[in-house]
């Protein structure tokens, strides 16, 4: 009896990410033809056809949608045991792929990398930015290693740790300072003019749950994709918005933007490091974690 090779699985997960044999046979290392017929030949040991040729295009049918995370978990669980034979090798050695959120990425990764670079010279550290859903579904089906992303992290089959507490700001208009008398209250009026980030962002809530005890009204006209939009917003004075606390050198580096403390308890974010359960790089991991942690430390000038 013919069975499914992981060469069929893998020339399978290729063509579904690029919807194109060409780019699917570049990525796999093979020729065009050579993909083709694994796929037709997967196809018909299942019984079933997995992909949609049209003129230009090709899609997933209703049966290849079905199978692909499956398929995603096979090949993410092979990674895991090969990995796992590599005993001996250097920590943090070869090929990792970390996702990192938007809100993290731009003010950490500046501090981050060098310390991977210098501490780890055989790292081959692939970086990718999106929101906390995306890097989940990416590090769950072995598309990344890790991701830095803030609590909670509600996803079967992902570990995590914390790494540090990241305590929010308000950024405001200089010039509005004296008017809002720091520290800031969480009632205060000026959060009526919180711009947000847009949704899918996990800032978004958390900014909203801030502003449980006043209404923001200029959420409904300003939404961003990233906080840098957002910032540049503050310093043209068309309103106040949320940033954590590895942000505020980059926040204050903007002219007329000032970044202001809540009064105690201080709101926060926790973030943390996860990871699939079953992947078997423990050592690697602490050692990220450790590099991370002193990488925040000189974010947020505790260390130089």
């Amino acid at each position: 009896m013919m069975r499914l090779t992981l060469k069929q699985l893998a020339y399978f997960e290729y063509l579904a990410e690029t919807g194109h044999f060409g780019r699917a046979a570049q990525e796999a290392g093979v020729t065009q033809p050579a993909l083709s017929a694994q796929i037709a030949e997967m196809e018909g040991q299942l019984g079933i056809r997995l992909f949609e040729r049209g003129r230009g295009s090709i899609r997933l049918t209703a049966e290849g949608a079905e199978l692909r995370p499956r398929i995603q978990r096979i090949l993410s669980e092979v990674e895991d045991l090969e990995r796992a034979a590599m005993r001996g090798r250097d920590i943090l050695e070869g090929r990792f792929r970390l996702g990192v959120i938007p809100t993290v990425a731009p003010y950490l990764l500046p501090y981050l990398l060098p310390l991977l670079k210098e501490a780890f010279p055989k790292l081959q550290l692939e970086v990718r930015e999106s929101v906390t859903d995306t890097l989940l579904e990416e590090v769950s089906n072995g598309h990344l290693d890790a991701l830095i992303a803030a609590e909670p992290l509600s996803a079967s089959g992902i570990d995590h740790i914390p790494l540090f507490e990241d305590h929010f700001l308000l950024a405001v208009p200089t010039a509005e300072v004296p008017r809002i008398a720091p520290p800031v209250a969480h009632e205060a009026m000026a959060l009526e003019r919180l711009m947000l980030l847009e949704e899918g962002h996990c800032m978004r809530a958390q900014a909203l749950a801030l502003c449980s005890k006043v209404e923001p009204v200029a959420m409904q006209s300003f939404g961003a994709t990233s906080l840098a939009t957002l910032l540049h917003m503050v310093s043209h004075g068309l309103g106040v918005t949320l940033i954590p606390e590895i942000a505020r050198e980059t926040a204050e580096r903007l002219p007329g933007v000032s970044a202001l403390p809540f009064v105690a308890p201080s709101p926060s974010r926790t973030i943390c490091l996860g990871w699939r359960t079953t992947n078997p790089r423990s050592e690697d991991l602490q050692s990220l974690s450790d590099c991370i942690r002193k990488a925040h430390r000189k974010a947020v000038g505790l260390e130089k």
